[in-house]
């Protein structure tokens, strides 16, 4: 992935101002109004901010223990051109599927998969989480096996019965919330072209893993690393 600071004169003053404009998630349209600026040179940041995230997510990950919680979701188009149908929700559409795992008081991973297989799960699993951990996951056959790979503290809960919980605190709702999160961001950006929907991915896990107060900070240290390493720009304070 590439990353390139945005050409054009702007001061450290007003990417400090671009930046906070998108740690509170305002628009970029919006964003280039309130601050006088040029729309491109506003998209041009935030996509530099989205790549740093992008980057921080995909590489500062240790593997997962205590109490998780796994699910997939689908992301794409209620419709798709030239059918007069809406699409199936849920396993067996056509949209993109995505696995997460969730760490309870921790943080939570995501990942684009091809599909909900068994074998795709669970190599993914087996990677990301610990075996001492405690795995928590729907019926779905797809997560069939991971008792048998090490994973012994592995708890279902059967939705098809209405089974949301249990009296030992077996559930799957953090995960659960997490989705609910990020379609709703989709939602209010009008939805996320293909080519982006990794880094809005990527974006979303962040914002979610970081409290609102610590994500400011943390941006702006993504973006100072960057800045000096490459040695262009402003620093910011």
């Amino acid at each position: 992935m590439r990353l390139q600071i945005p050409y054009g004169k702007i001061s450290g003053y007003k990417v400090g101002k671009i930046l906070k404009h998108f740690v509170v998630d305002v628009e970029a349209n919006k964003t280039a109004e309130l601050l006088n600026l040029n729309r491109k040179t506003v998209d041009d940041y935030y996509n530099l901010f989205r790549k740093l995230i992008y980057v921080e997510q995909t590489t500062a990950f240790a593997k997962l223990n205590g109490t998780l919680e796994i699910d997939e979701s689908y992301f794409g188009a209620r419709r798709v051109r030239g059918l007069r149908i809406k699409l199936k929700r849920g396993r067996g559409t056509r949209k993109q599927p995505v696995f997460s795992i969730y760490q309870r008081g921790g943080r939570v991973y995501t990942e684009i998969v091809p599909n909900c297989l068994g074998t795709t799960l669970q190599h993914i699993i087996e990677h990301i989480v610990s075996e001492n951990a405690e795995v928590n996951s729907d019926g779905w056959r797809g997560y069939d096996g991971l008792v048998d790979v090490g994973y012994d503290n592995h708890y279902r809960v059967n939705h098809g019965d209405n089974e949301w919980s249990d009296e030992h605190g077996h559930h799957i709702n953090g995960i659960e919330n997490f989705w609910s999160c990020t379609k709703r961001r989709m939602q209010k950006h009008n939805g996320v072209r293909k080519t982006y929907f990794e880094l809005f991915l990527k974006e979303c896990e962040w914002r979610y893993n970081e409290e609102d107060y610590e994500q400011e900070a943390e941006l702006k240290k993504l973006l100072n690393h960057y800045i000096r390493y490459n040695k262009k720009g402003t620093s910011l304070s």
